[in-house]
């Protein structure tokens, strides 16, 4: 992974240091920004491979900067924050962030889940045997990653792509919260069964009519999900 580019939001100059240092003796190209006015000047003028965005900064947070930077492209978010509550990480990974960690830690995590979000985002799946999925209401692009609903394109972070194309490519199939984990996000991940249940509620959202009453992504109960390929229109 040498030679990636990180771009690191921290408004505490200490951090944002101690990040730079880190990430650089990994062999990561670094870029930093102490807030969100120079993060959109850095994300003006480069594409950098992932965000370490912090939750708490001066003026705009990093949750609107999240949420903006979703609406534009699947650049894979590490989020962080002081905040270590079951909450604050659901409205972190509902906004879009890929992995979630709380501070104080440990310098070696942050790199480990760097390198672990980066490999998932490189990763080609090995249940893809198809290079498109359409059926009904529904068109998936397996090598451009585009979703198209009822003819419309729909916006996908990457989590939430890997999540629907493994769920089209195994319907009918009961899928238990480890199974998604262990496809979606890998065996070297830090995030927990709670994770699944976020993204599947933002999948919903993005491609169900009704993401109240879902008809193509649905729950089993005490088991986890399936994807009801019948239900297609």
């Amino acid at each position: 992974m040498s030679g990636r580019t990180i771009l690191v939001v921290e408004d505490d100059r200490d951090i944002r240091i101690l990040l730079a240092d880190f990430l650089k003796r990994e062999g990561f190209s670094v870029e930093v920004a102490e807030d969100s006015v120079a993060a959109d000047r850095a994300l003006g003028r480069m594409k950098p491979d992932l965000v370490i965005l912090d939750l708490m900064l001066p003026g705009e947070d990093g949750l609107s900067i999240c949420r903006r930077l979703r609406a534009r492209a699947a650049t894979p978010i590490l989020m962080l924050t002081a905040k270590a509550g079951e909450a604050d990480r659901i409205v972190g990974l509902e906004m879009g962030a890929d992995d979630y960690l709380a501070k104080p830690f440990s310098p070696r995590e942050m790199v480990a889940r760097v390198r672990a979000i980066l490999r998932r985002s490189e990763a080609k799946p090995a249940t893809e045997t198809a290079p498109a999925f359409d059926k009904g209401s529904l068109k998936i692009d397996f090598s451009t990653y585009e979703v198209f609903v009822r003819g419309k394109p729909v916006k996908l972070t990457l989590k939430e792509f890997e999540l629907l194309r493994f769920m089209v490519l195994n319907p009918s199939r009961v899928l238990n919260r480890d199974q998604l984990l262990d496809r979606v996000w890998g065996g070297e991940t830090f995030v927990t069964p709670r994770t699944v249940d976020v993204h599947i509620r933002r999948l919903r959202k993005a491609v169900e009519k009704d993401d109240r009453k879902p008809k193509w992504i649905l729950t089993v109960r005490g088991v986890g999900y399936k994807f009801d390929e019948k239900a297609l229109e």
